[in-house]
C-alpha cells in the first residue's frame, strides 16, 4: 500500500449572533475547521483533524509542504509522519490531524477501532464531561452559569467545566464575587455531578492559591491552567497546598515540555489533544505520566472527529478517566460527519467501524466554505 495523496479541508461556520459567546476580552464570531486527508493506492482513506487554533490555511500550507516527502511511502510505517517539534503552533496542529488520519486508516487496514491498535482491552464507551461556561456575562446575566450546568444535567451530563467570565476589571468582579458564584453553583447542583474550573491562566498566585482552597473544600475534581503557564514552580506550590487535582498542559505537544511539571510535581493531570499533538503523542505523554502517577484527561475543543480521535486515546489509557466536550461549537461540530456519534447519558459510545469509527461527510468545502480571518475578536468596554 502506498499513499497516493494528501490534502487538507478548510471549513468554517459563523455563528449566528445568539450563539456567539464572550470570554475573557474576546467574543467567537465563528467556528472552524480543518481535516487531513490522506488518499491510498487501495482506495483506503484515512481522515483527522487538526485542531482550528492553528488556522486552516495555515495548516494546509504546512500539509502541502509535507506531501511530497510522503506520496509513494507506506502509511503503516509508524516512521514516517512528521513529529511535532514545540516550535510553531501551526507546525504541530497540522502535523496532529496528519498523525491521526494515518492513525485513521491504519485501523481501517487492520479491521479494528484504533484504541484497539492502542490497546488489547480498550473501552467501548468514554464517559464526556460538558465544557462550557464561557457564555456567562458578569455584567449582565451571571446566573447564566448556573443555568447552563443544569442544561447538562437534564442532557444526561455527569460532569462540567467552565470558565471564570467575562474579563473582571470591566466590572470590579473580585475572586470573593467568584468564589460567591462558585458556591451557588455547587449548591444548586447539589452533588449531581463534578464540577471542575479552568482558570485560563487569569489569576495570580495569590488568587489561585485562594480559589484553589475553596475548590478543595467544595470537592471541585479539578483547578485547571490557572496561573501563566511558564511559572512551573509557582504550579507546584499551588499542586503542594490543595488535595484537589492541578491540571494542565494542552498547549504542548512533547513529553520534553511535560517532563519539568511532571518531575516538579506541578501537574496532577495532564491534558494533551490529539488535535494539537497528535495521537501517538498523547499515547506516548500518557504512558511517561503514568510512570508518575499522574492522570491523562486529552483537552478536546472544536469538532467531531477529533472528538473521536480523543476518544480512542481515552479508551486505551490505562486509568480512563473523563473527555472533554465543547457544548457550543454549533453545527459544525457534528455536521462535518456522516453520522453523530450516539452519547447517552453523558457517555460517547465508540462504533463498531474500524479506524476512528467515522467518516466525514460529502461535499463539506462547499457546505462550509472557509472564512478568512481570526474565530475571535477583541472586545473593550
Amino acid at each position: 500500500m502506498k499513499i497516493t495523496k494528501i490534502s487538507t479541508l478548510c471549513m468554517s461556520r459563523p455563528h449566528e449572533l445568539e450563539r456567539q459567546w464572550v470570554t475573557g476580552t474576546y467574543r467567537v464570531v465563528k467556528a472552524d475547521c480543518a481535516i487531513v486527508v490522506v488518499e491510498t493506492d487501495e482506495g483506503i482513506t484515512g481522515f483527522g483533524e487538526s485542531s482550528a487554533y492553528g488556522g486552516p490555511l495555515i495548516m494546509r500550507d504546512w500539509i502541502n509542504w509535507y506531501s511530497p516527502l510522503l506520496i509513494g511511502s507506506d502509511p503503516l510505517d509508524l516512521g514516517i509522519a512528521p513529529r511535532p517539534h514545540n516550535r510553531s503552533w501551526s507546525h504541530d496542529c497540522a502535523v496532529a490531524g496528519l498523525d491521526s488520519a494515518l492513525w485513521d486508516l491504519r485501523g481501517k487496514v487492520a479491521g479494528k477501532r484504533v484504541s484497539q491498535l492502542f490497546s488489547t482491552q480498550p473501552l467501548d464507551k468514554v464517559r464526556l464531561y460538558a465544557s462550557s461556561g464561557c457564555r456567562y456575562d458578569w455584567r449582565k446575566r451571571p446566573e447564566q452559569l448556573i443555568e447552563e450546568a443544569l442544561e447538562y444535567i437534564a442532557l444526561g451530563y455527569s460532569a462540567y467545566k467552565f470558565r471564570i467570565g467575562t474579563e473582571w476589571k470591566w466590572d470590579g468582579v473580585t475572586v470573593d464575587r467568584f468564589l460567591g458564584l462558585v458556591r451557588e453553583l455547587a449548591q444548586a447542583v447539589g452533588g449531581r455531578m463534578e464540577l471542575m474550573l479552568d482558570g485560563n491562566q487569569r489569576f495570580s498566585v495569590d488568587q489561585a492559591l485562594t480559589v484553589a482552597k475553596e475548590l478543595d473544600r467544595l470537592g471541585f475534581s479539578w483547578f485547571e491552567e490557572p496561573i501563566p503557564q511558564s511559572d512551573i514552580e509557582s504550579y507546584a506550590r499551588i499542586a503542594a497546598s490543595v488535595d484537589l487535582p492541578i491540571s494542565g498542559g494542552e498547549q504542548f505537544t512533547t513529553v520534553e515540555q511535560f517532563r519539568p511539571y511532571l518531575e516538579k510535581k506541578a501537574y496532577d493531570i495532564v491534558q494533551p489533544d490529539a488535535g494539537i499533538c497528535g495521537m501517538s503523542a498523547v499515547m506516548q505523554i500518557a504512558e511517561v505520566a503514568h510512570r508518575y502517577g499522574v492522570g491523562v484527561c486529552p483537552h478536546n475543543w472544536h469538532n467531531g472527529l477529533m472528538t473521536m480521535a480523543n476518544a480512542n486515546c481515552v479508551a486505551a489509557l490505562p486509568n480512563p478517566k473523563v473527555l472533554e466536550l465543547c457544548m457550543i461549537q454549533g453545527p459544525l461540530q457534528w455536521e462535518i460527519l456522516n453520522q453523530k456519534p450516539v452519547i447517552i447519558k453523558g457517555y460517547l459510545e465508540l462504533p463498531l467501524k474500524p479506524g476512528l469509527g467515522v467518516d466525514i461527510a460529502a461535499g463539506l468545502e462547499d457546505r462550509f466554505p472557509y472564512i478568512e480571518g481570526n474565530y475571535a475578536i477583541v472586545v473593550e468596554r
